[in-house]
């Protein structure tokens, strides 16, 4: 079965501009998550929409490659980058996994399980979830939650905290429903890559500003797998102030 990593990597981020270059211990950030993904992943390739972050990619050894600005998720760019290295190395890539760039953390046995998952030719799409420890993170709207059936397959995506627990004070809730925090870590067959990127945006993506609600909407499974290890994402300069 043919992979292929890819992080998606722009540099004008709203709430962090210039993300991917920040500085952690010496190293870019996108080196260090490129280091990850490369330890669990032959194939690892950054796509970016911008010249310096190419440049840096080359300068440490990795290979990088240009996509559009008008991207507004990884996924798309994901999908603009498979299509375009499938299309250069006629190399037909089964599977594509996408590893955001500001995960510099991320375990390679967290790319490993997704991978597996492929050894199911059912499987669509994949994700990974992470049972949630502390009760402030339910309600925290920066952390996605998802819920899953009896099966291991996504229900649904919210910023808000689902299920709801009736007839309980929120500082029961923990104890009583097991939560899980969504990580942002997808793998896709790659026909299935093109596909949703080709769908519209769906009411429920827009509600939640969660892009897997659109897939889930329109009737593509995604496996939620769940993983123990922790990992930290770089969103803000509050989190790089935070793991230095």
């Amino acid at each position: 079965m043919q992979q292929l990593g890819i992080i998606p990597a722009r540099y004008g981020s709203t709430r962090f501009p210039g993300k991917p270059l920040i500085m952690i211990k010496g190293k870019p950030m996108i080196m260090r998550t490129w280091e990850q993904a490369s330890k669990a992943l032959d194939n690892v390739v950054v796509a970016t929409d911008d010249e310096r972050i190419l440049k840096a990619v080359e300068e440490f050894g990795g290979l990088a490659m240009m996509t559009s600005v008008a991207h507004k998720s990884g996924t798309d760019r994901c999908a603009e980058a498979a299509a375009e290295i499938t299309a250069s190395t006629g190399i037909a890539y089964d599977v594509v996994i996408n590893i955001q760039g500001d995960e510099p953390f991320i375990q390679p046995g967290q790319i490993k399980l997704l991978a597996e998952c492929f050894e199911d030719k059912n499987i669509q799409i994949a994700t990974l979830s992470k049972r949630i420890e502390s009760g402030n993170d339910i309600f925290n709207p920066d952390i996605p939650k998802v819920i899953s059936d009896k099966d291991g397959f996504a229900i649904y995506f919210s910023r808000s905290p689902v299920p709801y627990i009736r007839e309980k004070p929120e500082n029961e809730w923990l104890e009583a429903y097991p939560f899980f925090r969504h990580i942002g870590m997808y793998a896709y067959r790659y026909d299935v890559l093109q596909e949703i990127t080709r769908l519209e945006p769906s009411p429920l993506e827009i509600a939640e500003s969660l892009e897997q609600n659109r897939w889930l909407e329109n009737r593509y499974r995604i496996k939620v797998i769940e993983t123990t290890d922790d990992t930290i994402a770089i969103d803000t300069p509050d989190d790089l102030k935070r793991i230095k």
